[in-house]
């Protein structure tokens, strides 16, 4: 018979086993190849007394009681929901917008991963958006197709100033972002992480190729990340310098 020790660390492992297996699913769907190589970025975490989910760009963190509210399907929702987060460097690329309004930042993210995420299973075979109450948890507008964070942050803020509040359907969000977590990663930190997920994204294209163009198609914002960012006035310059 299991001491009373034993049986809570047995009952703890039970969820972390559970969210690995999920994320290993995952990762063997075709339909999701684009990100199997996001997946293994960073650590992962379980913790007791944690509301929902969260990331700070490169490690996730989830609640022990979140994780047992949900349903599989439900689970590896959220589990893509925040490996797009880091996958678009969200805690990093939108920081100015989450200085200028926490609030609209964090939606304006929301609403670009969790309408690609519905897009992606539009029947639900893989992955569910949770539901609590009936309710949808989280936020999805079919108006943002094919926007970035920045897009949709405009639109929200113009709609706040009139008066509006920009909601679309479903309430609140099924995680925390974690900025400041972001934000205490040291310069060497960032730069490991930003050639991490640039190597983890292009290692889910070719996945990608092998498999067939999956569900997991490459968005607008994704698209923008990868594109060389080349300034052709260098170009230029260097060219000069190197023929003359």
């Amino acid at each position: 018979m299991l001491s009373v020790a034993k049986q809570v660390v047995v009952e703890k492992d039970k969820e972390e086993r559970r969210l690995s297996k999920v994320k290993i699913s995952i990762m063997r769907n075709p339909k999701f190849a684009l990100w199997s190589g996001m997946m293994t970025i960073g650590k992962t975490y379980v913790k007791d007394g944690f509301p929902t989910a969260m990331t700070n760009g490169r490690d996730e963190t989830y609640g022990r009681e979140f994780i047992k509210s949900l349903d599989d399907k439900e689970l590896a929702f959220v589990v893509l929901h925040e490996t797009l987060h880091k996958a678009y460097r969200h805690m990093h690329t939108w920081r100015k917008l989450w200085e200028e309004n926490p609030q609209l930042a964090n939606m304006a993210c929301d609403y670009v991963i969790n309408l690609e995420l519905v897009e992606m299973d539009k029947r639900n075979d893989v992955i569910a958006m949770p539901v609590k109450g009936g309710k949808a948890i989280g936020l999805v507008d079919a108006r943002f197709a094919g926007m970035n964070s920045k897009q949709v942050f405009d639109i929200l803020k113009k709609e706040k100033e009139e008066g509006g509040n920009g909601q679309g359907e479903g309430e609140g969000g099924v995680d925390k972002h974690d900025w400041d977590g972001a934000k205490e990663l040291t310069d060497k930190e960032k730069k490991e992480l930003e050639r991490d997920i640039d190597s983890g994204i292009r290692q889910g294209l070719l996945a990608q190729q092998k498999v067939g163009k999956g569900a997991g198609g490459m968005s607008r914002e994704l698209g923008e990340l990868l594109a060389p960012q080349v300034n052709w006035r260098e170009a230029l310059r260097e060219f000069v310098k190197s023929t003359v």
